[in-house]
């Protein structure tokens, strides 16, 4: 997916206000790395440079060049006066969702199962409707129009003060009057020799490399084509363009009977490019070019790619067999799309990766009236869709309407969960799973064995001297991260160099210039398992304990460090095939509580595929990964699937496809996975379809707030549901098979819930349907946390799988996971503050207030401003038991020495609980809220010593649920109103000695128990 990745460690603490608060901290400044204490505070001389957490992975192709990692947020396009770019649409149907009411104006609308066309008398004569409608509104308003839309959007674009918005707002012929966004990834023009052609001048055939087979050659084992290979099928790819020249698309093809596109020329782009593999290719940049922006430098005004992205995201969907794909001399066997034999539409929307979402919706409505079958979008935002609805929402809706398949990446911010992008109900949003394992092996000195990934070829062979960047040049050249021009090629001649994350590409480059034998990188702050190729040896630590294993090695072995590197793993780099990748986006969608996003996973790791050779150091072919790789795997799955059943809806494919999905490894929860890893196969003979009716569909699209969970969609979504009443839900289930079959219903997961489906059992005729009752009841599960599980209906050739998940809204409103924070769980006593998700009478309890007992620590201090890794020196362990039925765990850090910067991590066992690791204080705290039982470890890190020997304070306070402390007061409303907040206290009954004391509240309504809130206090509060 087109947008940037954030490098920095979160426990997925998706509140929107922290998350731009943490996601721009910093850890430290740039200078000298003396191993021994020193400097003058917490914020003072350290390794990493500041914000170096931010800097992003190899995702989607962005980080190809220097300065490829420029992130560009969803913003508006508007200035402080409020004038700028606005989306306009108008209230009536565009035709691809008019159902008639005009009088002389035909319906307009496809049945089920037709394709629009937009040639037909009807079409034609609403459409000049529409033209006038347009012309006279925007006359009303005194605006010139920059884009126009009809077919999958009615309305247009237009640079507007914001009186003429105001204006146009108060028109009846006027639905809403939006801000254009821009959305995207910056992505610089390139910086190493390229095959670009000459701007203004058509571009050559580029000539057959070690890259690319010659046009005719042969290309992997030849499959018949039909509907298997996506015959007939035409993809549209709204993206950065194409390169036509690829061998992925050297095909001459007849363009489909149905097809009503063109091939727009432009710079470097001619006709003769569109061969019919590339049935028709336009650009857009109307409202872009009128909103202010221009062309990058290095970028064509034409449907040429000139990064990478859309030729990538192309060929991953329909590119042709190529027997073997060769990148920098190195062999990587065959490549294919996934429907090889469906032809592809360029809808060129994005300039230097950034666009107007007001370009997009041109290029959606001109794919919907050219006559795609399915849409590819592999774009999105920083963090996730904001709200319901937005305009290319909407003409998305209008394209499925029209019988259009849309695939959307789900996006790359698995840091956060709940930044989907893409979520509407009738898009089929898609994560990225690992499918390959690229493992190697780092061997150092010591014996300590590193599992990283790389898809380099790497020396292999005994131990080689190993030296850490930082030690081998100039600090204040960027040595630590191995930057251009830092190092000294003297000290790293033949060596292995450690590298801090930062520009990979970059320091491959550098150190391959300088005589080094490879690189190793690792990422202090923790990142993504993400891969690249570098055509010289590079091993990739994704892992910030494996970042403090390394560091902590080099420190401890300056002069005398060595590592050995091989190809290869113990497959110990991810819990297994296929898994989740760990930058994939997570739901749940934050948006609308019943819509369950992502839908499914696909390939989506180091993915080889066709790129532009003008983006990518000349290369024809190279590995990306992303959320953008995995929608178009799916989008070349759903031609294949369109081809296969003609008359088969958006919706029905899109259904096939998910509860034919398989669970993937290492998690079976829907919040990662949605309903599991793409199954084609399945999906092929899928025996049952649950889709939503179109009525449903723009039911939502029409409603300020929709929630989405009575829509008939392959999924369950209740999140912030309330949990002291049962949930009554309907799906429909349509047999598309070819016999009669008997279908049974059975409940997995979903612990403490209690699930009925009824009929439990029901048979169906092909074509037939039956509408079946699912009431879910809280039970004995968790408030305020997730249960995940599926429902499965299986009949005696097929079955179909739907998957759950459940958060009863206890406290607090929480559109995230519960993976992380425990967002309005802690206040204080003298304020507390409840937000119920329920109605009802109210009663409470408290344990009273325990103190929490603090203890002084003094430890050797370690190397000053370094990485975390719990053996190391500068690190002090303690140990708590957690007994049964606790409430709470709370641990403090502090220190009096202003010089001295504390991090603190609470484990259970070896897995992290929380970590709280601000460079800026060292008033650092760690909780957990109900926290399963045994033995828990607090590792105090001394990033920044201020001496030789570091004094600290450790407190903790662990109290029980039912435990009986001192006795406090609670007052709260006798009774509650669902989304209602109130406040209460909770009062010593008499004062209290010095420090600080924690106490659990919970309440009572109706009979139910809910569990409250960890409320501290002071005696200061009450004085």
């Amino acid at each position: 997916m087109a947008t940037g990745t954030s490098g920095n460690r979160l426990r997925r603490l998706a509140l929107p206000t922290l998350v731009v608060a943490l996601i721009t901290g910093t850890t430290g400044v740039a200078g000298s790395a003396s191993a021994a204490p020193g400097g003058a505070s917490g914020g003072g001389t350290g390794y990493f440079t500041a914000g170096h957490d931010k800097r992003v992975t190899l995702t989607d192709g962005a980080d190809r060049r220097p300065d490829g990692r420029n992130e560009a947020s969803q913003r508006a396009a508007t200035d402080a006066t409020g004038s700028g770019m606005y989306i306009v649409e108008l209230a009536e149907d565009p035709l691809t969702a008019y159902a008639g009411g005009v009088s002389g104006l035909a319906r307009t609308r496809p049945n089920a199962g037709d394709r629009l066309d937009v040639t037909s008398a009807p079409a034609r004569a609403y459409r000049g409707h529409l033209d006038a409608q347009r012309t006279a509104v925007a006359a009303a308003a005194e605006v010139q129009v920059e884009a126009a839309y009809a077919t999958a959007f009615n309305g247009f674009s237009a640079k507007l003060t914001a009186q003429q918005a105001t204006t146009l707002r108060a028109d009846k012929r006027v639905r809403a009057v939006t801000a254009s966004r821009v959305l995207g990834t910056r992505t610089p023009p390139p910086t190493a020799p390229s095959t670009t052609p000459t701007p203004g001048a058509p571009a050559p055939t580029a000539p057959a490399t070690p890259d690319q087979l010659p046009a005719g050659a042969p290309a992997g084992k030849p499959v018949k084509a039909g509907p298997a290979t996506g015959a007939g099928m035409v993809i549209g790819v709204l993206d950065t363009g194409i390169w036509p020249e690829s061998a992925s698309f050297a095909r001459t093809m007849p363009a489909p009977a149905t097809w009503r596109g063109t091939c727009q020329t432009g710079v470097a782009f001619v006709a003769e490019h569109c061969n019919g593999k590339i049935v028709g290719a336009r650009y857009f940049a109307d409202s872009w070019l009128a909103g202010g922006g221009s062309v990058p430098e290095g970028e064509f005004l034409s449907p040429r790619d000139a990064s990478g992205h859309g030729t990538h995201t192309a060929s991953t969907a329909a590119g042709l067999p190529i027997s073997n794909v060769t990148i920098d001399g190195r062999r990587f066997g065959p490549v294919s799309g996934v429907a090889p034999d469906a032809q592809i539409a360029v809808y060129k929307v994005l300039w230097g990766g950034m666009g107007y979402d007001a370009d997009i919706i041109a290029g959606i409505d001109a794919a919907v009236a050219d006559g795609v079958q399915v849409l590819n979008f592999s774009i999105g935002s920083d963090l996730g869709d904001w709200e319901a609805n937005t305009p290319i929402g909407v003409a998305f809706l209008n394209a499925s309407l029209a019988g259009v398949f849309v695939a959307a990446s789900a996006g790359n911010t698995g840091i956060v969960s709940g930044a989907i992008s893409n979520a509407a109900p009738w898009v089929t949003t898609v994560g990225a799973a690992v499918t390959k394992l690229d493992e190697a092996t780092a061997k150092l000195g010591d014996g300590t064995k590193l599992v990283g990934g790389s898809l380099d070829a790497l020396p292999g062979g005994g131990a080689r001297p190993l030296v850490f960047g930082e030690q081998a040049g100039s600090p204040d050249l960027g040595a630590v991260y191995c930057e251009p021009g830092s190092l000294d090629p003297a000290k790293i001649k033949g060596k292995v160099v450690a590298c801090a994350l930062s520009d990979m590409f970059g320091s491959a480059a550098e150190i391959k210039a300088k005589g080094g034998a490879a690189m190793m990188v690792f990422d202090p702050v923790g990142n993504y398992r993400i891969n690249s190729i570098f055509s010289f040896p590079v091993v990739y630590l994704p892992t910030e304990k494996q970042a403090g294993t390394l560091f902590n090695y080099l420190m401890r072995h300056p002069t005398d460090a060595t590592v050995s590197l091989r190809s290869g793993g113990d497959g110990s780099s991810v819990p297994g095939i296929p898994s989740v990748a760990d930058f994939s986006s997570t739901g749940p969608d934050k948006v609308a509580p019943g819509v369950f996003k992502p839908d499914l996973v696909a390939p989506g790791s180091n993915i080889i595929a066709a790129v532009s050779p003008a983006g990518n150091f000349g290369r024809q072919y190279d590995a990306y990964s992303g959320t953008s790789m995995a929608s178009p795997y799916v989008a070349g799955a759903a031609a294949i699937l369109r081809a296969t059943h003609p008359d088969w809806s958006p919706g029905a494919v899109a259904s096939a496809l998910r509860t034919t999905a398989t669970d993937t490894v290492g998690t079976s929860s829907p919040l990662d996975q949605g309903s599991g890893f793409i199954n084609l196969s399945g999906a092929k003979d899928p025996g049952l379809v649950i889709e939503p009716t179109a009525a449903e569909l723009i039911g939502f699209s029409e409603t300020a707030e929709p929630d989405g969970k009575a829509l008939n969609l392959p999924a369950i979504s209740l999140r912030e549901y309330d949990g002291t009443r049962p949930v009554t839900l309907t799906r429909t289930l349509t047999n598309v098979g070819k016999a009669r079959e008997t279908y049974r219903s059975s409940v997995s997961g979903l612990a403490g819930m209690t699930v009925t489906v009824s009929p439990a059992s029901l048979t169906l005729a092909p074509g037939t349907s039956a509408t079946v009752t699912i009431t879910l009841r809280r039970g004995s599960a968790p408030w305020d946390r997730y249960v995940t599980g599926a429902i499965t209906w299986r009949g005696k050739a097929h079955s179909a799988r739907i998957p759950v998940a459940a958060r009863p809204w206890g406290i607090s409103a929480r559109p995230y996971a519960d993976d992380g924070e425990e967002f309005a769980r802690m206040t204080n006593g003298a304020f507390g503050m409840v937000q119920p998700g329920f109605t009802g009478r109210l009663a409470g309890r408290s344990t009273g207030y325990t103190p929490m007992r603090r203890t002084s620590y003094s430890m050797p201090a370690g190397v000053y401003g370094g990485v975390f890794d719990p053996s190391a020196t500068g690190v002090k362990k303690v140990d708590f038991t957690v007994p049964a039925n606790t409430a709470g765990i709370v641990v403090e850090a502090n220190t009096a020495d202003p010089n001295t910067n504390l991090d603190l991590y609470l484990y259970r066992g070896d897995t992290l609980v929380y970590s709280s690791d601000r460079f800026w204080t060292s008033a650092e705290q760690a909780y957990k809220f109900l926290p399963e039982p045994g033995r828990y470890t607090a590792y105090v890190f001394a990033q920044y010593p201020g001496g030789p020997v570091v004094d600290f304070e450790l407190g903790h306070a662990i109290f029980g649920r039912n435990a009986k402390y001192s006795g406090a007061t609670l007052t709260l409303p006798s009774t509650s109103e669902r989304g209602q907040g109130f406040n209460f206290t909770l009062k010593p009954d008499k004062p209290l000695a010095e420090g600080d004391f924690w106490a659990y509240t919970e309440y009572r309504t109706n009979g139910t128990v809910v569990p409250g809130n960890l409320v501290y206090t002071q005696q200061s509060s009450w004085q």
